[in-house]
């Protein structure tokens, strides 16, 4: 039997972003319920899009990069924009935010533990690297 909410698209629950500092393109398509390929061609797409490329030509997204295709994907997939509207809305200034409400919105403790768990992650990153 078929329901009024029946005929719309189901938003998609995506996982939490991990605290890492660079990820797979593997790792970004299970993030981002987005295949490999469609990755690599939204690169082509939109110029805020340039994930690091190392040995191999292997691209490493950092969160920011993960930020950005959550959003090229909730335009495309969720509110039915084509890839030139997309690209437009990407591209055009976000509104300024209201001082008063961005300061109250995370406490100087919620801040100073996110950013030593950002700390920690990227030494844990770079030991990694350095063994």
């Amino acid at each position: 039997m078929l329901t009024a909410n029946s005929s719309h698209k189901s938003k998609v629950e995506l996982p939490p972003i991990p605290g890492k500092r660079y990820f797979s393109i593997g790792e970004v398509s299970d993030l981002c319920a987005v295949k490999p390929h469609v990755l690599r061609y939204w690169e082509q797409e939109f110029p805020q899009l340039k994930p690091a490329k190392r040995r191999g030509n292997r691209r490493y997204y950092q969160q920011h990069d993960v930020l950005v295709i959550r959003e090229i994907r909730d335009l495309l997939y969720d509110q039915g924009f084509t890839i030139g509207g997309a690209r437009q809305k990407l591209s055009s200034p976000p509104p300024k935010p209201d001082p008063v409400s961005s300061i109250s919105q995370a406490t100087p403790s919620q801040r100073d533990k996110a950013l030593v768990s950002e700390l920690c992650q990227e030494l844990e990153d770079l030991l990694h690297v350095l063994s």
